[in-house]
């Protein structure tokens, strides 16, 4: 499987993702045919130079907005420049010579662009739109990009997709986002960080702040990965082939100003699922079996993926066991607490950590004692596993008054799942 993974320890931005693809071997033919089918060439004019950020060589993507004193909007500070329609009468003079989403969207439809450009952009957009539409309180539809604003972000995203879909890769990833803790200035006015925007869009996504003062992650740069990043964390394990670096506008210490990517092949199975969960412990050596399964049945009700206790020998030679609990990044918090409050526990080790699980359905079959349901696990489109349901072959049994041991095997013989090669 052919894997792109953006090493985000500097953050993202539309630009920096544009000129790392570049820096992976992408011509820069791809994006200005991709920004010449928009029609757009009196607008803005774009090029790519080389350069570097404290020693670390790489490629600049450079947007000229036409009529605009500054050459290129700093990508790295700021917003992407959208505006509701409800603002005051000072941005009048933007509003008459801006581009709402909705001419945006229909002037990706009518270009000549590959659909997968068309519908990729057109998505990242509508992330932007939503997130700006919901500071606003307006409909997405409604948003409004000021000239200068909707000219470089559509050439950074068109761009951006052009290269992911020449660099042919099946699959993005992206490391554990991290955003600065300092205030940016805005159209809300000053605003600490993350940004308003940045923050709708990475709703869902980790994401944690750090002792820096600058702004790190850009709309744009996070709409891009909301759209193309399937899962962020650590790299998985890789034989890499490239690496490429984008930079950013500013050159200023500590983190150069940098997004590294790196093209890689990985020896994942590309069908399989691959997601991020938090997985919490601890050591107990005075709880009772019985308060155990209590604490098993409240942290199964709070959201817990899944709850064991694994035997194990502890200190002062005392018998005892270790308590897992798999979670989602939302139900973290939560989690630990009950296990902090309902256990003997002073605390408790938490770590992120990547899993490859199965596609899941679930079917019923017919049994001579009754439906029973039963779970199938696919990879990719090939079916490999098949396992009744206990619950329902349990209530099936006592429907038809026999043993969960005959609705079982009968369940078993009445799939017949493809074995794994």
């Amino acid at each position: 499987m052919r894997v792109l993974y953006f090493d985000c320890f500097s953050g993202i931005s539309g630009d920096m993702t544009v000129g790392a693809l570049r820096a992976l071997g992408v011509g820069e033919n791809v994006f200005h045919d991709a920004l010449a089918g928009l029609g757009l060439g009196g607008e803005f004019h774009a090029h790519f130079r080389e350069g570097s950020r404290q020693n670390i060589a790489g490629w600049k993507f450079d947007v000229h907005v036409h009529g605009d004193h500054a050459d290129h909007k700093d990508h790295h500070h700021g917003e992407t420049g959208a505006h509701s329609h409800e603002h005051s009468h000072e941005h009048s003079h933007e509003h008459s010579h801006g581009r709402s989403y909705r001419a945006i969207r229909e002037l990706l439809e009518a270009s000549p662009l590959s659909e997968f450009v068309k519908d990729r952009a057109g998505a990242v957009f509508r992330r932007i739109a939503e997130a700006e539409g919901k500071i606003h309180g307006m409909p997405a539809e409604d948003v409004t990009f000021h000239e200068v604003g909707a000219a470089d972000s559509i050439a950074d995203i068109v761009a951006a997709c052009a290269g992911l879909e020449a660099l042919g890769v099946d699959r993005v990833l992206s490391s554990t986002l991290v955003e600065a803790s300092g205030w940016v200035d805005c159209a809300h006015g000053r605003f600490p960080l993350p940004a308003p925007a940045t923050l709708e869009i990475l709703a869902g996504i980790p994401l944690r702040q750090i002792d820096e003062t600058r702004e790190l992650i850009t709309p744009t740069g996070a709409a891009l990965l909301a759209e193309f990043a399937s899962s962020f964390g650590p790299m998985p394990e890789m034989r890499i082939e490239r690496i490429g670096y984008g930079l950013g506008t500013r050159d200023s210490a500590p983190r150069p100003n940098v997004l590294r990517a790196i093209l890689g092949e990985c020896a994942e199975t590309p069908d399989a699922e691959i997601d991020e969960i938090t997985q919490i412990e601890t050591n107990l050596d005075d709880f009772t079996p019985e308060l155990a399964g209590a604490t098993m049945d409240r942290l199964f009700a709070a959201g817990a993926l899944d709850v064991f206790f694994t035997p194990a020998q502890m200190k002062k030679n005392r018998p005892g066991f270790v308590l897992t609990v798999l979670a989602n990044e939302e139900s973290t918090s939560e989690l630990a607490r009950i296990i902090l409050s309902e256990t003997s526990a002073f605390g408790v080790r938490m770590h992120r950590t990547r899993r490859m699980k199965l596609r899941r359905e679930f079917r019923d079959v017919e049994t001579p004692y009754g439906p029973v349901r039963i779970k199938l696990g696919f990879l990719g489109d090939e079916l490999v596993q098949a396992a009744p349901e206990y619950e329902s072959c349990r209530e099936t049994a006592r429907i038809a008054g026999v043993s969960v041991r005959d609705v079982h095997l009968a369940a078993w013989i009445g799939t017949t799942p493809k074995p794994a090669a």
